[in-house]
């Protein structure tokens, strides 16, 4: 827990982790965790994931549309993507109705179609994890293998965050990076599953106010190896 607490303490802003080791069912949930984080592009994850939600609901699969617009979202990071699928949706509404169904209690969707403005918690964003990558989850076994294999194939400059605090080959993530206009401070996140000495664990970081984009992914990935050394040697 110090190596995890002198992470923290570097944090220019705020910050916040949530990690749980599938293996052995230990968890964390530190930092900042009463404070409303701006999601920035880890609400692609989201998105799909109610995507997903509301095809199931429907007796249906994506379409091919749907799955180009999910790809181009997911691995590329495409905005104009997540543009159409958040309105596809149903925006907020569509966002929060399935967040309720999947355990989320302090994450509301942005406005309009301002998707990256949706707030969050590491802590539900740990809970949205288990919906992705475990069976405890109201999504399908097909929808969530569909998810995690988008979510291992992110393009390779963006397999930075808690990818770092992987030791064996394969992790499956979405990252977040946002300048806010106001202030020039920069929204860093990363949230995923990574495998550790042998033990799958989910991981999530959230950050704001960072003076630069390099220095908010240097403290989420410090951040995301201290959370991984933590929770598995408890």
């Amino acid at each position: 827990m110090e190596q995890l607490k002198k992470a923290a303490a570097a944090a220019e802003g705020s910050v916040a982790v949530a990690a749980t080791d599938l293996t052995t069912g230990a968890s964390l949930d530190y930092g900042d965790t009463d404070h409303a984080f701006v999601t920035a592009s880890i609400a692609k994850m989201d998105i799909l994931a109610t995507l997903l939600l509301q095809a199931q609901d429907n007796g249906t699969t994506l379409t091919s549309s749907q799955r180009a617009l999910a790809t181009r979202m997911i691995e590329n990071s495409d905005n104009t993507a997540a543009d159409s699928l958040y309105q596809e949706i149903g925006e907020s509404g569509g966002l929060d109705a399935a967040n309720k169904r999947f355990g989320l209690t302090g994450t509301e969707g942005g406005p309009g179609v301002y998707w990256g403005l949706t707030t969050t918690s590491a802590a539900d964003q740990l809970r949205l994890l288990r919906q992705v990558f475990t069976s405890s989850s109201k999504l399908s076994a097909a929808s969530r293998s569909y998810e995690q294999e988008l979510m291992g194939q992110v393009e390779s400059d963006q397999r930075w965050g808690v990818s770092a605090a992987a030791t064996d080959s394969g992790f499956a993530l979405k990252n977040g990076w946002l300048p806010r206009s106001a202030t020039g401070l920069w929204v860093i996140n990363s949230v995923g599953q990574v495998s550790r000495d042998g033990h799958l664990l989910l991981i999530s970081v959230v950050s704001d106010g960072n003076t630069s984009e390099a220095g908010g992914i240097s403290l989420v990935e410090s951040v995301a190896k201290a959370a991984a050394e933590t929770v598995r040697g408890s």
